[in-house]
């Protein structure tokens, strides 16, 4: 507890954080269901592109924004 003790004083400290991951594990539910395609990516560097690629997109539906504008906002901004 001792070495945790700054992101336990992070949460308390700060009523935005929330003790529950419950959202954020329904949101990449999908993701890691279909995590079993990956095998027949053709690179290791492929998989791990498309790997990215879903982790931005199940950020941007979890924080309710549109992906194609999300995407656009990060690479093209």
């Amino acid at each position: 507890m001792i070495s945790q003790r700054s992101k336990l004083k992070l949460y308390v400290e700060d009523g935005r954080h929330s003790i529950c991951n419950k959202a954020q594990e329904d949101a990449i539910l999908p993701f890691c269901i279909g995590r079993c395609k990956w095998l027949f990516a053709d690179t290791v560097a492929g998989a791990n592109a498309s790997e990215n690629l879903y982790s931005l997109l199940q950020t941007s539906q979890v924080d309710g924004i549109a992906g194609y504008h999300y995407l656009r906002s990060l690479f093209i901004a």
